[in-house]
């Protein structure tokens, strides 16, 4: 066995953190983004967010580049997800100690921007491209928070219920 390059010890590094991330959430030592309160639903806002940012930033090159849509939806959203970044990381102090907090919600984080890094796993660029357009428009956390369930859920639900509102 040869010696590893740098990139593939970081790639090591990324998967197990990744691991133990999971092994976390598997032993209950950070809460599955199912679970009720705070933590659950603070969880998938910001899962919404890495969602829609890391696939901009995938799409970018492609004809249906949203990183104007991306960033509207940010600004229009900032209070929510700031408030919902909060709400994650006292609860994660709670259960890890304020000292390794923001490690965690790092190590959530990238687990979930890696979870999306080859695309969104039923909507194209262009599909993303008018969610991301119509959540900018959107008003309310509860709504911000169903079109989490539906977008981050196993693509089953086909009819967008958020985009009524």
């Amino acid at each position: 066995m040869g010696v590893a390059s740098s990139a593939e010890r970081l790639k090591f590094a990324k998967l197990i953190v990744g691991i133990s991330v999971v092994v976390s959430v598997a032993l209950g030592v950070v809460a599955p983004a199912q679970a009720e309160g705070s933590f659950g639903r603070a969880e998938k806002l910001r899962r919404l967010d890495i969602m829609l940012m890391v696939t901009s930033l995938r799409c970018r090159t492609t004809s249906d580049n949203f990183n104007v849509e991306y960033d509207s939806f940010a600004t229009s959203h900032l209070s929510e997800l700031n408030q919902a970044n909060d709400e994650l990381r006292r609860d994660l102090a709670n259960q890890v100690g304020s000292a390794g907090s923001a490690r965690a919600l790092d190590r959530i984080s990238t687990v979930m921007a890696n979870a999306y890094g080859q695309g969104h796993p039923w909507l194209n660029c262009h599909e993303l491209k008018s969610v991301t357009r119509d959540l900018a428009q959107v008003q309310g956390r509860s709504t911000l928070e169903e079109a989490a369930d539906q977008l981050l859920g196993d693509g089953r639900t086909v009819e967008l219920a958020y985009a009524r509102r």
